[in-house]
C-alpha cells in the first residue's frame, strides 16, 4: 500500500487552529502519513511544523493567483487536502478546482463575526466551502448545525484537542503576582484578541461593579487587537483598576496564579483560555455561549452574554468564597480529562481520510 499523502493549508492562523495543524502533523508523520502544511512562513516561525516531520512549503495568506498556483502545484500530489479555516477553506478549494479525484476536508474551527455587506460575503464563502468540502469536521455542535445550513453534504463533530500547558520550571506564584501588582487583592484574568466578539466591553462594565470591593479585584487582560485605545480610553476615564498587558509568551504562568479566570465572549467554539483554565484548575466564569457549555459541563460559572451585572455577581461570588473555588479547581482537570486527546484526534482524522480514500 502506497503511503498517504495529506496537505494541510492554513490561512491566517489563529492559535487554535494552528497548535491543532502542529499536533495533527506530528500524529500523522508518526503514523506513516507524508505531511505538507501549507501556511504563511510567520506560523512556521512560531509552530515548527518541520521539527513535527511535515514538509513545509511558505504560502502567503492572500488569494491571488500567485498563490494559489502554488497551492495547485503541491495539491496536485496529495490523496487528501484539509483547510483548516474559512480562508484556508476557499483558497484549497479553488486550488482544487478542476482535479477530480483529491478530497477537500474542512475543519471549522470558528466562525465569522462580521456583519453587514462583509458578513453577507464571508456567508457566501461559506456556502461555497461546505459545497465544495467532501467533509466539514466541526469543533462544535452548533458548527456542525452551521455547516449543515450552508449546505455541507457531510458536517461531523470533531473537537481537536491542543497540547496541554506547561508551566515553566520555577516558576514563582508570588514573583508573577507581583509583576501584576496583584499581591494584596484578587487577580481576574481574561486572555484574547482584543476584538469586539471577545465581549471585553462588557468585561470593563463587571470591573466597575466589582471595583468597590474591598480590596478592589485586580482584572489583567492579556491580548492585542484593533480595539486597544478603546478599552484604554475606558480604563483610565473611569479609573478602572484594569491592565492591558498585550501578548505575552508566559500566559500559562500568568493564567495559573490567577484566583479566577474569565472568558466574556461573545461567541466560542473551543476557547483555548477555557481548557487552559480548567486543565490548570483555575476557576473558571463563562458565558453560556457556542461551544463553551458543552466544553466545560460543570467545572465552570456560566453566564449569559450581554449581562455585564450576572458576570460581574458571579465573580464576586467566587472571589468570597474559598471553597466554590475549590470545587471548581478540582473540578476542572476531572472534565478536561474527559476531553479527547492529541492521539485520539489524529485517529479521529485518519480515519476520516482513510473513508475518503478507501476502496
Amino acid at each position: 500500500m502506497s503511503q498517504l499523502r495529506t496537505v494541510q493549508v492554513l490561512g491566517g492562523g489563529s492559535a487554535g487552529s494552528s497548535a491543532h495543524v502542529r499536533s495533527l502533523a506530528a500524529g500523522l508523520v508518526a503514523r506513516g502519513v507524508r505531511v505538507t502544511v501549507c501556511a504563511p512562513a510567520e506560523l512556521e516561525r512560531e509552530y515548527d511544523f518541520r521539527a513535527a516531520g511535515a514538509r513545509f512549503l511558505a504560502v502567503p495568506r492572500r488569494g491571488d493567483a500567485a498563490a494559489i498556483g502554488v497551492l495547485r502545484g503541491v495539491c496536485a500530489e496529495a490523496d487528501v487536502v484539509h483547510a483548516h479555516g474559512l480562508h484556508a477553506a476557499v483558497r484549497a478549494a479553488l486550488a482544487l478546482r478542476g482535479r477530480h479525484g483529491v478530497p477537500l476536508v474542512v475543519t471549522w474551527h470558528t466562525r465569522s463575526h462580521a456583519e453587514g455587506a462583509r458578513g453577507q460575503v464571508l456567508r457566501l464563502l461559506e456556502r461555497r466551502v461546505s459545497r465544495a468540502a467532501s467533509v466539514v469536521l466541526a469543533t462544535s455542535s452548533d458548527l456542525v448545525d452551521r455547516a449543515r445550513r450552508r449546505g455541507a453534504r457531510d458536517a461531523r463533530l470533531a473537537p481537536v484537542a491542543v497540547p496541554a500547558p506547561r508551566l515553566a520550571a520555577g516558576t514563582a506564584d508570588d514573583k508573577a503576582r507581583a509583576e501584576l501588582g496583584a499581591v494584596e487583592r484578587p487577580l481576574v484574568m481574561a486572555v484574547g484578541s482584543l476584538v469586539a466578539h471577545r465581549g471585553y466591553e462588557l468585561l470593563l462594565d463587571a470591573a466597575r461593579v466589582w471595583r468597590d470591593l474591598d480590596p478592589a479585584p485586580l482584572l489583567v487582560i492579556a491580548g492585542e487587537g484593533p480595539g486597544r485605545a478603546d478599552l484604554q480610553r475606558r480604563i483610565v476615564g473611569e479609573q478602572l483598576a484594569v491592565r492591558l498587558i498585550g501578548r505575552r509568551e508566559d500566559i500559562t504562568e500568568l493564567l495559573a496564579v490567577a484566583d479566577v479566570a474569565v472568558l466574556p465572549s461573545r461567541w466560542e467554539a473551543r476557547s483555548l483560555l477555557a481548557q487552559e483554565a480548567l486543565r490548570l484548575g483555575v476557576p473558571l466564569v463563562a458565558t453560556a455561549v457556542g461551544g463553551v457549555p458543552e466544553l466545560v459541563g460543570d467545572a465552570a460559572v456560566l453566564v449569559p452574554y450581554g449581562d455585564a451585572e450576572a458576570l460581574a455577581d458571579a465573580v464576586t461570588a467566587l472571589l468570597g468564597d474559598p471553597r466554590a473555588r475549590r470545587a471548581l479547581a478540582e473540578a476542572g482537570p476531572v472534565q478536561a480529562a474527559s476531553w479527547p486527546t492529541e492521539d485520539e484526534t489524529v485517529a479521529q482524522v485518519l480515519a476520516v481520510y482513510d473513508e475518503l480514500t478507501g476502496p
